[in-house]
């Protein structure tokens, strides 16, 4: 049952630490009906199709969906998830799974190998959001029911492909006949341990979850059977549903907020590193962005070391554009402000100080304090060389329609891996594409990508000719075509009630909180 904290000395420390006004206690999750509330401050749903979904519904889909594999932080290998094993061919091109036996669909129907192949083979057709993960795949075979066979055109390490956060979902495909619409009313087709209850679009109550009693990992001690999420853009509102006990897991904290949390009873707060990036990106297509020089200027007039420690610990420098731990990592490019040379850059444009003033326009997710922080600086920044940036916060659904539009001068975003792997980043911000998604720097240059295209497989069959080429396109995308910058990697700081347990951050799943592993206590 929900209990307040009993001492009173522990609520008068509560109180001093975090400004809780006196009638407000943290309250704890009480066993049994519960439900799990996941806080954030953008829309949760993007895309319902599991073979398009490719942005922020991944902190849903991974309870509701499941994949082959899961990617393991501390092995940082692919462990048994549908599959239990699984086999490859000396020479990288045949890959044979064996698949975990009584498992079905919220539907009813089995996941077998018939339901993998037919799956995967309808993400690969669709070829929409991530589905570039399977371009090696030439033919998938069902041997038998707990068998499928994938055949390459080159070598890829399939079973970490198959581990990824996005379109490596495996789904019941007969689950409708017209399967994009029926899920477009807000159904799911997966198997994994929850289901999808109600979808109410742009409020703050968006979404439910409740538990399939069917769920192969069953339901024995302790669990979450509901799963809420909840949309809300104040970070304070946000903290001051967590003290009430209307909110489980606020999943961003400011460095303000962090530092409270830290310090009141009731409360458990996680920091670890991830491989989330903070992205700058610069239209390179028009405006006046399309010049070089206006682009390399803003680089340079980046406050990179300033926004750091204004961060407190949330973010910490990023090398390139891949972070550290991932194959495409690049040491020693650190990006360091040089307002001298953001100057002579306007200068040379004809702007800055004594020049034509120049306004840019900035857009970045409403709600996100750290990205508040970074466009403010860069205005105060600016400002003394003759720049005026407009910044506009909006919600993330709204700010990528306007940014696949062409609709700002400034992208202010975040970036994580299809899968543990660096070239997600390249293949999708960086590499021309028509119509528009997710390069939104609308970067079109047959060479960067001619370049770009050869990492899949280099990844595999030329390590040391991947890291080279990794190193050349970082070059290409930041040096030649200063596309964009990139001022820190995030640092994950969470805060959840001091009653729940098991809680670990996967960096390959930015975000998700994997309600069934979590135990509620009293």
């Amino acid at each position: 049952m929900r209990r307040r904290l009993a001492a009173a000395t522990a609520l008068l420390l509560s109180i001093a630490a975090c400004s809780i006004p006196a009638e407000v206690a943290v309250r704890q999750t009480p066993r049994g009906d519960s439900a799990f509330v996941h806080v954030q401050n953008l829309d949760v749903i993007t895309e319902w199709d599991p073979a398009s979904s490719y942005s922020n519904e991944i902190i849903a889909f991974q309870n509701v969906y499941e994949t082959l594999t899961m990617w393991n932080p501390v092995t940082a290998k692919a462990a048994p998830r549908l599959a239990t094993s699984w086999v490859s061919s000396v020479d990288g091109r045949t890959w044979t799974f064996k698949l975990r036996p009584g498992v079905t669909f919220h539907t009813g129907r089995p996941v077998d190998a018939q339901a993998v192949k037919a799956s995967i083979d309808r993400t690969m057709k669709l070829g929409q959001g991530a589905s570039y993960i399977w371009d090696a795949v030439e033919a998938i075979r069902a041997d038998d029911a707990l068998t499928v066979t994938f055949s390459l055109k080159y070598p890829v390490p399939l079973d970490l492909v198959a581990s990824s956060g996005y379109a490596a979902y495996v789904y019941d495909t007969k689950a409708a006949t017209d399967l994009r619409a029926w899920l477009r009313d807000g159904k799911d087709a997966g198997s994994g341990p929850y289901t999808v209850k109600t979808w109410r679009k742009g409020k703050e109550e968006e979404l439910t979850l409740t538990a399939y009693d069917g769920y192969w990992g069953g339901w024995t001690g302790p669990h979450y059977r509901t799963v809420k999420y909840r949309v809300v853009p104040d970070p304070d509102h946000a903290w001051r549903m967590l003290l009430r006990g209307e909110a489980s897991f606020v999943e961003r904290l400011d460095p303000r907020l962090y530092a409270r949390a830290r310090t009141t009873p009731g409360v458990r707060t996680s920091r670890s590193p991830s491989f989330q990036t903070m992205m700058m990106l610069f239209n390179t297509a028009g405006g006046p962005m399309a010049d070089v020089r206006v682009r390399r200027a803003v680089q340079k007039a980046v406050d990179y070391r300033g926004i750091i420690r204004a961060l407190k610990g949330a973010g910490s420098p990023l090398s390139g554009i891949v972070p550290k731990g991932l194959p495409g990592h690049v040491p020693g490019r650190e990006p360091r402000q040089d307002l001298p040379a953001a100057t002579e850059l306007l200068r040379q444009a004809g702007y800055g100080p004594g020049g034509r003033p120049l306004r840019l326009s900035l857009t970045y997710a409403e709600g996100d304090a750290d990205e508040k922080l970074l466009a403010t600086r860069l205005a105060d920044t600016l400002k003394p060389l003759n720049v005026t940036v407009d910044a506009k916060a909006m919600q993330w659904n709204a700010q990528w329609d306007l940014g696949k539009k062409r609709g700002q001068d400034i992208l202010v975003m975040y970036w994580w891996p299809d899968y543990a792997d660096g070239y997600s980043w390249f293949g999708n911000v960086f590499h021309g594409e028509n119509p528009t998604v997710f390069n939104l720097t609308y970067l079109d240059d047959s060479q960067t990508d001619a370049l770009l295209d050869t990492l899949p497989r280099l990844t595999v069959t030329n390590r040391a000719g991947a890291q080279r080429a990794f190193r050349q396109a970082t070059a290409r995308i930041l040096d030649r075509h200063a596309a964009a910058a990139l001022p820190w990697v995030v640092t994950y700081q969470r805060a959840y009630l001091g009653g729940i347990q098991g809680y670990d951050d996967n960096p390959a799943y930015p975000d998700v909180a994997f309600v069934h592993d979590l135990r509620p206590s009293g």
